[in-house]
């Protein structure tokens, strides 16, 4: 699918658009890395190897249906999900705005998915596939609505998908499924953890956090993070705030707000992890990404790997490239022989 292609699809219903994009991308239409990284980008992330440190966020494939497609396409990683032990069909329509003015969307979704069932089938189908491409492929983990115990809906994903991903998030900061963002907090968080734990296999398992923490819910996290042992963080999810700069007309939809307006502040909240936590943890940034210099930053703030998803809407599958090959050369322009070196330098 070309990029071009991509941003006429802005002119469909925005949930219609979406699944043609994804459609489009698993019939072979999407961009083709014809060349490797540079070799600057190689890094590790939690015991991952990545060719280079620019994913795809979840959301996008929820039903784990193109992951070697959009590695194909250029991503250095690809996050599938979220998915729920039982299939839901999320919140009523319609769910999903764009906001063009501002290069945001505003999304209330709900975790719509095909269930543990179905993505399990899929990655299992890809194990031993011709077309599996190089690069990690994890699983972002959601809880049903209706759950009676959601801390045992992320035990039953992790023992059940375990060997069929290379890593796993923990989310627990979607702001459309009620409830679920109190697990970032004391007593729940760490009863969470602990099934985590007790379920968890030899994948790393990331954190995916709010960036509507204040310090207090950052100190919490990171306490959490260490005690339990996680893999690392993803930061961040969409926003409840609304700045008062949005100027498109869907403004005031419910749900969380992602793209652009969310840039300075999950970068300044991962700043906080960063500083919080030193520079062992391995962090995910995720938010406003739309170009080198906002995933150069990112990094130089503290992520380790910096993950898109919304950009994607405006700018079309060929970003993951543009990025890739922009980031390598503000490395080198500005001295570095290794992504990791240019690591928190800003934090």
């Amino acid at each position: 699918m070309s990029d071009l292609l991509a941003r006429l699809l802005t002119f469909l219903p925005a949930e219609t658009a979406h699944r043609a994009a994804l459609m489009g991308l698993k019939a072979g239409f999407g961009p083709k890395a014809s060349t490797p990284a540079d070799p600057v980008l190689k890094t590790a992330l939690a015991g991952l190897e990545l060719a280079h440190p620019v994913g795809l966020a979840a959301g996008f494939d929820k039903n784990a249906e193109a992951p070697d497609a959009l590695l194909n396409a250029g991503f250095g990683f690809v996050e599938v999900g979220a998915v729920t032990p039982r299939p839901q069909a999320g919140n009523p329509q319609p769910r999903l705005f764009r906001l063009r003015e501002d290069k945001a969307v505003i999304n209330r979704m709900g975790f719509n998915n095909e269930g543990l069932d179905a993505v399990k089938t899929r990655l299992e189908a890809r194990q031993d596939s011709p077309s599996k491409a190089e690069g990690p492929v994890g699983v972002n983990l959601g809880a049903n609505k209706d759950s009676e115990d959601r801390a045992s809906d992320y035990a039953i994903l992790l023992k059940a998908l375990s060997g069929l991903a290379d890593f796993f998030t923990v989310n627990i900061s979607s702001p459309n499924t009620p409830g679920l963002r109190t697990l970032q907090s004391g007593d729940a968080l760490d009863e969470l953890l602990k099934k985590v734990n007790d379920a968890r296999w030899a994948e790393p398992v990331f954190l995916k956090v709010a960036p509507d923490l204040d310090e207090a819910g950052i100190e919490t996290i990171v306490k959490a993070v260490e005690t339990h042992a996680l893999s690392g963080l993803i930061v961040s999810n969409t926003t409840l705030e609304r700045p008062e700069s949005l100027q498109s007309r869907h403004k005031g939809e419910a749900g969380g707000l992602s793209g652009l307006p969310l840039k300075t502040r999950s970068t300044e909240v991962l700043r906080q992890f960063r500083r919080l936590a030193g520079p062992d943890l391995p962090i995910i940034g995720v938010g406003g990404i739309d170009g080198p210099d906002a995933a150069y930053a990112r990094i130089r703030a503290g992520a380790n790997a910096v993950q898109l998803y919304t950009a994607l809407v405006y700018q079309g599958p060929g970003l993951a490239l543009r990025i890739r090959e922009g980031l390598a050369q503000r490395l080198k322009a500005d001295g570095f022989e290794h992504v990791s070196e240019a690591v928190g330098v800003d934090a």
